[in-house]
């Protein structure tokens, strides 16, 4: 099973390892348990949160038990690693609903159903809220020791900051490293993973098993994900892409994976999907020789969309996206239809204005796609002007059963000119 650890490697998904050469034997005598967990801070995960359950499923397709864990507790307290400021704490109420929608999320990625090796789902309010103040400083507390804490870089970048850092978040650690102790304990559970910001946390972890149950454990962290430029990966104009479709529709989530960078699709490519090795050096090959014809954008997004909400969203996908290329409407539903609209010019016009057949000339003029009645007429005589992606002449009398869903025009100039005309 040593494959693994070498696959990982080639797609650049390993940052740290506690002790790779030890793993590397650990499963070379047969299958572990490992976790990956997944603060509930939002009732949905976003792509920035990928790539921990794509690493779980890597696992468990080579055979191993995967554990993803909702953090119902940890949520309640906040990491501090990778921010600059202190959280806003949740309500019990609020956490339980992110932790039910987050479950539902997770299990799409995961199998639970596999014959020797189901995935698993815990959630770790259930274990540490039982314990006492008092048990818990006596039993966790003492194994810490504050200089060692103080080294972590996530806690040492936040003292420096004027904000600083509370005593709630500075405790997160010891909140993480008993969830490792107590899989280890209930679950067998021998490694743990995370971004790379999460290395000090994991290693916490890794020390504290090892203290407590003389236990040998491992860490492993991957590099977080960034965008050409350096920034954070995962943010759009519009806010950040969700993986629950009513967030971040697949169509839109289908879009931010085909306008990935050149840059970075090889990097992507390799991260984010099971392609195998020589089909992904295909791609980028067919990058390199032709980068207008972005085949590996439309195979990364084909395959992250199709992980993560099915084969038929990217059908449904694919078949919005060529809206703006001509094709018939015919099958394309409402929310689909203002998804893609939204990408291009809408203005308002007066349900009145149809009521007696309007004129295609003066609908141009409103849609901005023509400055004058000439130039209107002229765009219509030589073919290039579109209703509803049907060509039209200068005879069309547009009137409200033109209407798609009851409401919206849309008209197109040449190869590429689009316009929505909203009928209120």
């Amino acid at each position: 099973m040593h494959h693994l650890i070498d696959d990982l490697q080639w797609r650049g998904l390993l940052a740290d390892c506690t002790d790779i050469k030890a793993l590397r034997e650990r499963m070379e005598q047969g299958p572990i348990t490992l976790y990956c967990g997944f603060d509930p801070t939002g009732d949905s995960l976003h792509v920035g949160h990928l790539m921990g359950q794509l690493m779980l499923r890597r696992f468990q397709r080579a055979g191993h038990t995967p554990i993803a864990l909702a953090g119902g507790a940890t949520g309640m307290i906040g990491d501090p690693s990778g921010k600059s400021a202190e959280r806003n704490l949740l309500s019990r109420e609020q956490l339980q609903h992110n932790v039910a929608c987050i479950k539902a999320q997770l299990a799409r990625l995961l199998d639970f159903e596999a014959p020797f090796n189901p995935a698993q789902l815990v959630d770790n309010y259930d274990w540490t809220a039982p314990i006492t103040v008092l048990e818990f400083l006596r039993d966790v507390g003492k194994h810490f020791s504050l200089t060692a804490m103080l080294a972590k870089d996530s806690v040492r970048s936040r003292m420096e900051a004027e904000s600083g850092i509370s005593y709630t978040e500075f405790s997160y650690q010891l909140l993480q490293s008993y969830d490792f102790y107590h899989l280890r304990a209930a679950h067998h559970c021998e490694l743990q993973i995370g971004g790379s910001d999460q290395w000090g946390n994991i290693t916490a972890g890794v020390d504290f098993t090892r203290r407590k149950l003389g236990a040998t454990v491992y860490g492993w962290t991957f590099p977080l994900i960034t965008k050409a430029d350096g920034s954070k990966f995962g943010k759009t104009e519009s806010g950040a892409v969700w993986l629950d479709p009513a967030k971040t529709s697949p169509y839109r989530f289908y879009q931010f994976f085909l306008n990935t960078e050149d840059a970075k699709i090889g990097e992507y490519l390799r991260k984010f999907t099971f392609l195998p090795r020589e089909e992904i050096e295909a791609l980028e090959a067919q990058q390199l020789a032709n980068p207008g014809a972005r085949e590996a954008q439309r195979a990364l997004a084909r395959e992250v969309t199709t992980l993560v909400h099915g084969a038929a969203a990217v059908e449904a996908a694919q078949r919005a996206s060529s809206i703006l290329f001509g094709a018939e409407l015919g099958d394309v539903d409402a929310a689909t239809f203002l998804d893609v609209v939204g990408e291009v010019p809408t203005y308002s016009l007066a349900r009145s204005a149809l009521d007696a057949g309007a004129s295609l000339i003066d609908l141009l003029i409103e849609a901005k796609l023509a400055p004058s009645k000439s130039q209107a007429r002229k765009d219509i005589e030589s073919g290039g002007v579109y209703l509803n992606n049907q060509r039209a002449d200068a005879t069309r009398a547009v009137s409200t059963s033109d209407l798609l869903f009851a409401r919206y025009l849309l008209l197109r100039k040449g190869k590429k000119s689009y316009a929505v005309l909203d009928v209120l």
